[in-house]
């Protein structure tokens, strides 16, 4: 896709979002979760897909926004939005100064043993939330309520995750276009070629993590207002839901692009509600079998397919005899 048909998609995409919550006042809480997949994606990606580093624990960054944010919310003795608003920003704060030491510690490793070390400490996240006193332990944590209508919670929730995703987007986008950006292609593409180069690639990777928990970070704080209730397990590190979802949603959609996260996201979680709506019990099933099917005939992912079946379409010349 050209520069202008991204403009224009761009347009259509803040145009339907603005208008959706007040369209269809019934999906206002499933329009919110959209673009919760949509950013969660889109940040997986940044070391999954850009950087070839396929990691099972940003969960831990989403929980731990989550958590700081409602504990001041709290004990920080603030009005609900400047509670929520400096809970956020000490969230993300907290989530990048985590990814940068678990980063300086795991990110030595490389393919299966990186992806199950992150699967490690999302687990690890869990239990060490399920039996610490001061945010619930297993009890779980109430942050406080919204101070108005839960319709009108649900807007403020869609349109501020809908705000958090579009910068997100919009910083990755001129990220992936710096030296930053093709530094972290050179790891994925041959780390060791990179390192013979000069390529601080230890540097690159961690930052690029703690890129990813900034933006986990802000979005899990504002999360746990919304959903109203945090469960260490099933809810801040819910590595087998969320932690998962992340993961599949870039690659559905295609990962290491830009736009294909976005395409996943979408497809994924319209689909999951689908499911939820007609087959009620069978959902994780059926939802397995199409993830399934989606990997074995588009291995590439959607944008990857689309890209190969009209390259011309992707701004891709094609020679004709």
């Amino acid at each position: 896709m050209n520069g202008r048909g991204q403009i224009i998609l761009g347009i259509v995409i803040v145009a339907a979002a603005l208008a959706a919550p007040l369209v269809f006042p019934a999906f206002r809480a499933q329009i919110a979760m959209l673009w919760i997949m949509v950013l969660f994606a889109l940040t997986w990606d940044i070391l999954g897909g850009q950087t070839g580093y396929n990691t099972f624990g940003n969960i831990i960054f989403f929980g731990t926004g989550m958590y700081a944010a409602a504990v001041f919310q709290r004990d920080g003795g603030f009005d609900y939005f400047p509670g929520l608003f400096i809970g956020m920003g000490l969230g993300a704060v907290i989530s990048v100064v985590l990814a940068a030491v678990l980063g300086s510690m795991i990110l030595r490793m490389r393919g299966h043993y990186f992806a199950i070390a992150t699967l490690g400490l999302g687990i690890a996240a869990g239990e060490i939330a399920s039996g610490w006193n001061f945010i619930g332990a297993g009890s779980g944590m109430s942050p406080p309520l919204f101070p108005g209508a839960p319709g009108v919670s649900y807007i403020f929730f869609g349109y501020l995750f809908f705000g958090l995703a579009l910068i997100t987007f919009l910083i990755l986008a001129w990220v992936y276009r710096t030296r930053f950006g093709l530094a972290l292609n050179a790891i994925r593409d041959n780390e060791d070629k990179a390192e013979a180069m000069g390529l601080k690639t230890d540097t690159y990777k961690i930052a690029a993590w703690m890129l990813a928990a900034l933006f986990l970070g802000l979005c899990g704080g504002a999360a746990g207002n919304m959903l109203g209730f945090i469960d260490p397990r099933d809810t801040a590190f819910a590595g087998a839901t969320f932690g998962v979802w992340m993961v599949l949603m870039a690659i559905l959609g295609g990962k290491g692009t830009l736009w294909g996260p976005v395409l996943g996201a979408f497809v994924f979680h319209v689909t999951q509600e689908i499911l939820w709506t007609h087959l009620l019990g069978w959902q994780r099933v059926a939802l397995g079998l199409i993830i399934v099917g989606i990997v074995v005939f588009f291995p590439q992912g959607i944008l990857g397919w689309a890209r190969t079946r009209w390259p011309e379409r992707f701004g891709h010349r094609v020679e004709t005899p």
